[in-house]
């Protein structure tokens, strides 16, 4: 079942040619996050062949996966009716709908259920943010960060997607926020020295590799700060309720505090 973000038909195959070198690796290394991996590769194949400057982009912007690339092309059937091509970009587009919604951020606010139903009021409950320096891992288009620099003393948006940081800076820009800057980085190599923050929070990020991210999460807060996790709710499939039942297992075991809303806290003490 797909996360429902996107309609896949509004979007051209080219939407690849926006993405960046980790999204580029992750989509290659897991095949989408389509159950199906030989019909991703069919269909990824079939596409990647109709489409050679994706192709190109795809293998000189992430040169480890040139030979993915190379396969896929090479093992793909000769197709050349359009729209059997068009079904094939249908279904790679959904393969990685996450990554290709991150390409149209500004759609993002009215597309991601764990967003537009998000209250920040929500958030303000789990620390005082009054005068703090926070850092957002993982800002994405700014629901956490935007809601923290309505008190912060200065708000840090982490963001590894570039079409994301320029949403990010652009509306910056045109609100006029003078607390708020948008800086590269990824969760497990955040550019900050150690101890700098008083808050760090995060949405969709931490998951992937538990104890190394926490890790850098932590380091970067100060002793006595906070950090808060908080994915938003959705309207939830098996698999994301599974996911979900993960995140608390996880989080709860290194001792972070669950709360109602898909919210989680741990204060550090170093």
């Amino acid at each position: 079942m797909g996360l429902g973000w996107i309609k896949a038909e509004d979007y051209s195959f080219n939407a690849f040619l926006l993405m960046e070198r980790f999204q580029i690796y992750s989509m290659m290394k897991s095949g989408g996050w389509r159950n199906d991996n030989a019909e991703w590769k069919r269909s990824m194949g079939i596409a990647l062949n109709a489409n050679p400057a994706v192709a190109w982009y795809l293998t000189h912007r992430c040169p480890e996966c040139v030979a993915v690339v190379k396969e896929l092309t090479e093992n793909a059937p000769a197709v050349t009716d359009e729209q059997e091509i068009r079904k094939a970009e249908i279904y790679a587009l959904l393969s990685v709908e996450d990554f290709v919604m991150y390409t149209t951020p500004e759609l993002m606010d009215t597309s991601c259920d764990w967003i537009y139903k998000w209250d920040k009021s929500h958030l303000f409950e789990l620390a005082d943010f009054k005068d703090k320096i926070v850092l957002d891992v993982g800002s994405g288009s700014g629901r956490l960060a935007f809601a923290a620099a309505e008190l912060a003393r200065e708000v840090y948006a982490n963001e590894p997607v570039g079409t994301l940081r320029e949403y990010l800076r652009d509306k910056i820009k045109r609100e006029n926020i003078t607390n708020m800057r948008v800086v590269d980085g990824l969760v497990d190599n955040l550019p900050y020295a150690d101890n700098t923050f008083d808050i760090v929070m995060s949405g969709h990020v931490v998951g992937d590799f538990w104890d190394v991210e926490i890790a850098e999460l932590t380091r970067v807060c100060k002793s006595g700060g906070w950090l808060l996790d908080c994915p938003g709710y959705d309207d939830e499939s098996d698999d994301e309720q599974a996911e979900e039942d993960k995140r608390d297992d996880e989080l709860v075991k290194r001792s972070w505090e669950a709360l109602r809303y898909d919210r989680y806290r741990k204060q550090i003490f170093k």
